[in-house]
């Protein structure tokens, strides 16, 4: 994402394929939601209602990060089969014998949601770099996206702050004709992975971890929990520099 303007704007879109609704801001639905530059971190600041739900000024030059967590939120599994296709879409299918060791039944239980998004935008120069900011379950650029011309984008995954080896990352690729190409790929034993970019294309890096929550009473909570960590980002057509 690019912007020439002082103002930067975005909007918050939950769906397959970018696209989904636009949700607008309302901070009870969120934990965190900032823009980084640099050293320094920006709360986002809106009135309930707003969309798209960012929309403030910046009087800075380079690589901003916006970045967003969700509270938690939750998902009923009414049919064991969902679930069952989930774990192994997302490549984590130890979770199915996990489930079954702990008792738990295999319908009408609760999984809690909380995601955990960052999106590059670059404003001017667009120079800088990404950095970790603290979230428990983030994707880290090795390269700046805007300032450079590459064919592949190094990234890092993360869990409390841990690289995650030898896991799952899901690439969506929006070309500009619209079109999206979704790829998978896996990180090495230090967390790395290498995702291939083309000129004028926007992106979207996915990585799920899954983890038990202490509670094998489906009738008290949930008794699993989901992070999302996601990056976007856009290619532009010519570096900025």
């Amino acid at each position: 994402m690019i912007s020439e303007s002082n103002r930067i704007e975005a909007h918050l879109r939950v769906g397959q394929e970018f696209k989904g609704p636009s949700y607008s801001f309302q901070t009870r639905q969120f934990d965190r939601f900032e823009i980084v530059s640099g050293e320094k971190t920006i709360p986002v600041e809106g009135r309930l209602g707003d969309v798209p739900a960012l929309s403030m000024p910046t009087a800075d030059d380079g690589l901003l990060i916006l970045v967003h967590e969700t509270v938690d939120n939750q998902l009923t599994y009414r049919e064991w089969e969902k679930f069952v296709s989930f774990a192994e879409h997302k490549d984590f299918t130890e979770v199915l014998d996990d489930h079954r060791a702990r008792g738990l039944p295999e319908t009408d239980f609760v999984e809690l949601y909380r995601r955990y998004a960052k999106s590059l935008v670059a404003v001017g120069s667009g120079e800088g770099a990404d950095q970790r900011v603290g979230l428990k379950t983030e994707i880290v650029a090795g390269a700046n996206p805007y300032t450079g011309a590459i064919t592949a984008l190094p990234v890092e995954v993360f869990l409390d702050d841990a690289p995650r080896a030898d896991v799952q990352i899901e690439l969506f690729d929006r070309a500009p004709d619209g079109s999206v190409t979704i790829t998978l790929h896996r990180t090495d034993e230090n967390g790395s992975a290498s995702i291939p970019v083309s000129p004028g294309h926007e992106y979207l890096v996915d990585a799920v971890a899954m983890e038990a929550l202490p509670n094998d009473d489906p009738e008290a909570g949930g008794v699993w929990r989901s992070l999302w960590a996601s990056l976007t980002f856009k290619v532009p057509e010519r570096p900025l520099k």
